[in-house]
């Protein structure tokens, strides 16, 4: 039951050596680069892991050439800021060693501006990476937020990555910029026209979906001031998909 554990960079140099160390337990490591222009390849490469290089064009064609590039029965995602744990890979161990399932989500800790955070829709935050190859690939109409298809059944792992998602509110704005692109292309792709109302309906539940129903209030400050900015790229989301119907028509 050979496992592989594979990690997608892009600029990680502060990160990807780390993230190496954290998964030293799985049976070998592919760091899947996507032409870094810091030195993440030679830090990785020193690190004793195995690189291929490919230019990026989506999530869900990267994470899929990713699994076309390996052999092994199992493969686990894991994205340069994450870190597993030996109390989750002892787990995961037990879990492929007798699979009850092909593929496992796995719970995540995510923290943000430095604070764990548990509320908002943070945790248990879980995503599909733990795969048996051979029974899954990507649905590759998905940009961003990419969606595993599994040939099977899927579990849930208990013990969680540990994700240091946003180090402060720069970093937290450079990733929504991208993110809120391809998810407002997906919407166009889809051909998904704009309401006057989505530009105050969907922001406005989406903070109280994010505030109220995923008890974002339970941390206060620091939780209203994360709705209030992921509901602002919900409108923004809709502010793009709008340029984008421009573009089209001009």
């Amino acid at each position: 039951m050979s496992l592989v554990a594979i990690i997608l960079t892009h600029d990680e140099a502060a990160n990807v050596t780390a993230c190496i160390e954290s998964v030293r337990w799985a049976d070998s490591i592919l760091v899947f680069d996507s032409f870094s222009e810091d030195n993440t390849v030679q830090l990785a490469e020193a690190a004793g892991a195995r690189v291929i290089q490919r230019a990026f064009d989506n999530y869900s064609a990267q994470r899929s050439a990713a699994l076309q590039a390996v052999s092994d029965e199992w493969v686990y995602f894991v994205d340069a800021d994450e870190r597993s744990t030996p109390e989750q890979a002892a787990e995961i161990r037990a879990r492929i060693a007798d699979p009850a399932c092909d593929g496992y989500w796995v719970p995540r800790h995510n923290y943000i501006f430095g604070r764990l955070t548990c509320h908002a829709g943070w945790y248990p935050d879980y995503q599909l990476r733990l795969l048996r190859r051979a029974r899954a690939r990507y649905d590759m109409t998905r940009e961003v937020h990419e969606l595993v298809i599994l040939d099977g059944e899927a579990g849930y792992l208990k013990t969680p990555l540990v994700h240091y998602n946003y180090r402060d509110l720069a970093q937290f704005i450079r990733k929504q910029e991208v993110y809120t692109d391809f998810a407002a292309h997906d919407l166009f792709k889809q051909g998904v026209r704009i309401k006057p109302q989505n530009y105050v309906l969907q922001p406005l539940r989406h903070f109280l979906w994010r505030f109220v129903t995923l008890h974002g209030y339970r941390d206060g400050w620091h939780g209203f001031r994360l709705s209030v900015l992921m509901a602002w790229y919900e409108f923004q989301k809709y502010v793009r998909l709008r340029r984008a119907w421009r573009n089209r028509a001009g």
